[in-house]
């Protein structure tokens, strides 16, 4: 396998795991199991953020902090700017509600605009990749189907 092959396949491979978090996210909602729903939002945008620098043999830090995630991407894309900027809101969630601590109530229309946005975040970072580094988002049995592969 030639580096290409294997940079897309870690790509890929962050991709796969943003797609599953939106997915929980969305189940969670259902569920009426909002603050868990919007971690996961928070981990779908973290790791399409990821993929992107992946992609990009740009080295990050384990960090839940989009904001640090983003720059990085908006100085390889100047036009993810406006996303990575809009995916920081995000930030809070992958610690606010997963700990004891003091009362969080989620307000109405937070949980799908939080949805919302981390579904663009997942589009906007896709759309900017090759396609053999492309997540197609149907998943068969689990598996998932990739633009590069047939």
């Amino acid at each position: 396998m030639n580096p290409n092959e294997l940079l897309a396949r870690e790509t890929r491979a962050w991709l796969a795991k943003a797609f599953d978090d939106l997915e929980s996210a969305r189940v969670l909602a259902n569920a009426g199991l909002e603050g868990t729903a919007l971690y996961h939002c928070q981990q779908s945008a973290e790791k399409s953020l990821k993929a992107f620098l992946t992609w990009h043999n740009q080295p990050f830090r384990k960090t839940h902090n989009l904001k640090e995630l983003g720059e990085p991407c908006y100085r390889i894309d100047p036009a993810l700017e406006e996303t990575a900027s809009d995916a920081h809101a995000l930030t809070d969630y992958a610690w606010k509600l997963r700990y004891p601590g003091e009362l969080y109530v989620v307000e109405e229309g937070e949980l799908e605009a939080m949805m919302a946005l981390a579904a663009n975040v997942l589009r906007e970072i896709q759309s900017r990749l090759p396609a053999e580094a492309r997540l197609e988002t149907r998943a068969c049995k689990g598996e998932y189907r990739t633009s590069g592969r047939r």
